[in-house]
């Protein structure tokens, strides 16, 4: 090792570069189930995975609800490939949604086989519940536990096969040598140092970047990290303006409130008591899509009819034994954070920011335009949510094009001379930490990073105009600028997640440039995106793809048509 010696702080680089055939960057469920289809696929291959959390800790875990397929009897993919493409508002590709919808029961199954214990019906089937926007209950669950039990089976899987983790390292880069992905350059945090990975292929499958909103279901390591890395190196970004928001989760905290407390069969109500949603999707009700349920619950809001700036959860109707049955962590939840305990009384809930709908683009088998670097997951944009994603597709997209990345990857790398990046890219990340290291001044990455979520909540939450946005879009370019400057009170290697932080705000920004470039060019409301100023979907204008490139004076965007096979936009 040798080190670079900046304003009294050592910055350690690494000389000696290390090499694998393929590297997974973020252990949740699509980065371990990558891992695990590229081994099966190629026993011999060198894989290895690197996260900046115990893969047990990635943000897959805190999933509740369940996972789709369609697995029941009068059930079928034809249908549950239709309910994602209407629920999507027509702007998911046709052909990625079939793909998935019609290798979910195969990819069910073989979870099962894995060990994940699945809730049962009276027949000792997998349960299935209905969930909004579904025309049949195909959401197959653990509890309300659901991430949790896949998360712990798939991490035993990646113990059973010895597959090497980097367990607490920082992506800080990716490595393009001659127009191809060649590896990674990250920060050790336990040991402290920048080290050079060099691969064949890249996967990226890092989470979402819920983080940019102030109050958010996510966890704090959802900073939109993989989508930074690829947008920086020249990826482009699909579709970014659509951010969901979740109609329940606990005020304040932004902690979720699964769907699966409607599918069970809880009401919303508003401060006359009345149910609602019989206002607005007088047939589903409380299981109409996740836009309409929050738009609606905004509006109640708005109008004066909400109890405390929230609606109420009522589940007393379940009775004690179906809650403790079905949702245990739900009811924990609340007596903790609300001091509410549902078979009692209802829960105070509002919506929340949970779930990027776009991402990297990639196609069906997680390629992007970047030729040896793919990604999958909530990070990645292969567009199968369209405009809303529907409950229980986001783990079934983990399952399905995680499985699809790692088999397209081993194939590529399979047979393919090993080549040595240069390092160039290892030099200039070495900079740029060691001029964060220097900072010298008073504002903190937190200060800025809180300031970015509270403009990010207040002008592109669930109603959203020109004026809004173009607020918005100075105030982050404002921020950007601020956050190369912040000041580390820690000036050290080992563990410095001050230098994290740091590096994280600069990623939530150039995400959140990208999500209000898209959507104040998007002058239409098309699910999760609502625009005061244009009420309408506007199909002959908008029924097309973002594309977001990163260019020296902020994104620039260009378009691409939706693929349409089988159902012709309603």
């Amino acid at each position: 090792m040798r080190a670079c010696v900046n304003s009294g702080s050592r910055v350690k680089m690494s000389t000696r570069m290390t090499h694998h055939d393929l590297l997974i960057v973020g252990a949740g469920l699509a980065g371990m189930r990558a891992a695990i289809a590229a081994l099966t696929h190629q026993p011999q291959l060198d894989v290895a995975l690197l996260s900046k959390v115990h893969p047990v800790r990635s943000h897959s875990v805190a999933a509740q609800g369940g996972i789709n397929a369609a697995l029941g009897e009068n059930d079928s993919w034809e249908a549950h490939a239709f309910d994602t493409t209407k629920g999507g508002q027509y702007l998911g590709d046709q052909d990625a949604i079939e793909a998935m919808c019609r290798e979910a029961p195969a990819d069910i199954l073989d979870l099962e086989r894995m060990g994940v214990i699945f809730s049962r019906d009276e027949r000792g089937r997998i349960a299935q519940r209905p969930f909004g926007g579904a025309g049949f209950p195909r959401t197959c669950y653990a509890a309300d536990r659901t991430g949790h039990a896949l998360l712990h089976a798939m991490y035993e899987q990646l113990l059973k096969r010895q597959i090497r983790v980097y367990e607490e390292w920082y992506v800080t880069s990716l490595i393009v040598d001659d127009g191809a992905c060649r590896g990674v350059v990250a920060w050790d945090l336990l040991h402290g140092g920048l080290h050079a990975i060099g691969a064949k292929a890249v996967i990226v499958a890092t989470g979402g970047s819920g983080r940019v909103f102030l109050t958010s279901t996510n966890a704090v390591i959802n900073t939109g990290d993989g989508m930074a890395l690829a947008y920086r190196a020249g990826a482009p970004l699909e579709d970014m303006e659509f951010v969901q928001f979740h109609p329940t989760t606990l005020k304040d905290t932004g902690i979720l409130i699964t769907e699966g407390a409607r599918g069970e069969g809880g009401y919303l109500l508003n401060t006359l008591g009345e149910r609602f949603m019989k206002n607005y999707a007088p047939e589903q009700m409380e299981l109409a899509t996740r836009s309409a349920v929050s738009l609606a619950i905004g509006q109640e809001i708005a109008e004066g009819r909400g109890v405390d700036g929230c609606v109420l959860l009522d589940l007393r109707h379940l009775k004690r034994q179906r809650i403790l049955e079905r949702l245990p962590q739900i009811r924990e939840l609340a007596i903790e954070f609300a001091g509410v305990d549902p078979i009692e009384s209802p829960i105070p809930v509002r919506p929340g920011a949970h779930y990027q709908m776009g991402g990297v683009q990639t196609n069906q088998w997680a390629e992007t335009e970047l030729p040896g670097l793919y990604a999958a997951g909530e990070c990645a944009c292969v567009s199968v949510h369209g405009a809303n994603r529907l409950g229980g597709n986001s783990l079934l997209e983990t399952i399905v094009f995680g499985r699809r990345a790692g088999v397209r990857a081993a194939e590529s790398v399979r047979g393919a001379a090993s080549r040595l990046p240069s390092g160039g890219t290892l030099e200039l990340e070495q900079a740029r930490i060691a001029m964060l290291m220097a900072n010298k001044g008073s504002e903190r990455p937190w200060q800025v990073r809180d300031e970015l979520g509270k403009v990010l909540s207040l002008h592109l939450g669930i109603f959203r105009t020109q004026k809004s946005m173009t607020e918005a879009g100075d105030k982050v370019r404002e921020l950007k600028a601020r956050a190369t400057r912040v000041v580390l009170q820690d000036r050290g290697n080992v563990f410095n997640t001050d230098l994290i932080q740091a590096l994280e705000l600069q990623a939530l920004l150039d995400v959140a440039e990208t999500i209000v470039a898209g959507a104040l060019a998007r002058e239409e409301s098309r699910g999760a995106h609502y625009r005061s100023d244009f009420p309408r979907r506007d199909d002959a204008n908008w029924l097309r793809h973002t594309l977001a490139s990163r260019t020296p004076d902020g994104p620039s965007l260009r378009y691409q048509r939706v693929t349409v096979t089988r159902f012709p936009p309603k």
